[in-house]
């Protein structure tokens, strides 16, 4: 980058699932992972359920309810065709990483259990890319609920990245009779988590969280309740922070209008 040479690698499409849930004596509470140490990207890290785009996540339409893939479209400034899979690989990574799953037998209705070998082997499936996502809902006969997801914000690694990912932010409330699990390869640890407790343990050195996390975090701990979250109107920004060399030394410069979620900001 000092020499002028960095060529950006392009970034994948990726999905982002905030799950959320109102915890009688702690309030709101967000799900988050530890990425493991091993991992290429983020490692050590806090994040919340989600991954790349499968190329497969477009191939079958599933059963639908709710918002359509060209009204995500609009959302996230996408089209048709990305939309949906942006949708699919929301609820197919946090099914896959936490065996939460947006989905049931109708469009009025979610599963009310995802323990089992049975739902494991569909897990492992999902993972070895031996079965899509919609091969996956249409042998269960399962209706994806887009209705339970939101469009939150919208964030791109820098161009200073070597992997990068221009990833969507959704919201959803943690379906009733479902339990989340650590049941994901790619985490060590997992925590229910209030957004304003997960900003203190970063702001004391105990957690490591990337810009888009802390960004997240900070704007949830202005909300009370799940329900509350679900109804906030929302401005799909894009947000990518900038890398700049300042006497020859490489600084992140973050985009403006997010500096206030950073302590001292």
């Amino acid at each position: 980058m000092r020499a002028g040479r960095l060529e950006p690698v392009p970034a994948r499409h990726a999905a982002t699932v905030v799950v959320l849930r109102d915890h009688d004596e702690h309030g709101l509470q967000a799900f988050m992972l530890r990425r493991v140490a091993s991992m290429a990207f983020a490692p050590g890290a806090y994040v919340f359920p989600g991954g790349s785009v499968d190329p497969r996540d477009g191939e079958i339409a599933p059963g639908w309810s709710g918002p359509s893939p060209a009204e995500w479209g609009k959302a996230f400034n996408a089209d048709e065709t990305l939309a949906r899979e942006l949708v699919c690989a929301a609820v197919r990574e946090t099914f896959e990483e936490t065996l939460v799953l947006l989905a049931g037998p109708t469009g009025g209705t979610v599963v009310d259990d995802t323990r089992g070998d049975d739902w494991e082997a569909d897990r492992q499936a999902l993972l070895d890319r031996s079965q899509s996502f919609g091969q996956f809902l249409e042998r269960r006969g399962l209706v994806l609920r887009s209705d339970l997801l939101r469009p939150w914000t919208h964030w791109i690694t820098p161009a200073i990245e070597p992997k990068r990912y221009d990833t969507r932010f959704f919201v959803a409330g943690m379906p009733a009779g479902q339990r989340a699990r650590d049941v994901s390869t790619e985490a060590d640890q997992v925590a229910w988590v209030r957004p304003a407790e997960g900003l203190e343990r970063a702001a004391a050195g105990e957690w490591f969280l990337m810009p888009p996390t802390l960004a997240t975090l900070s704007e949830l701990a202005g909300y009370e309740t799940v329900a509350d979250v679900l109804a906030a109107p929302r401005e799909i920004v894009v947000h990518e922070p900038i890398a700049e060399v300042i006497d020859d030394e490489v600084y992140l410069i973050l985009p403006k209008g997010t500096e206030k979620f950073y302590p001292g900001g």
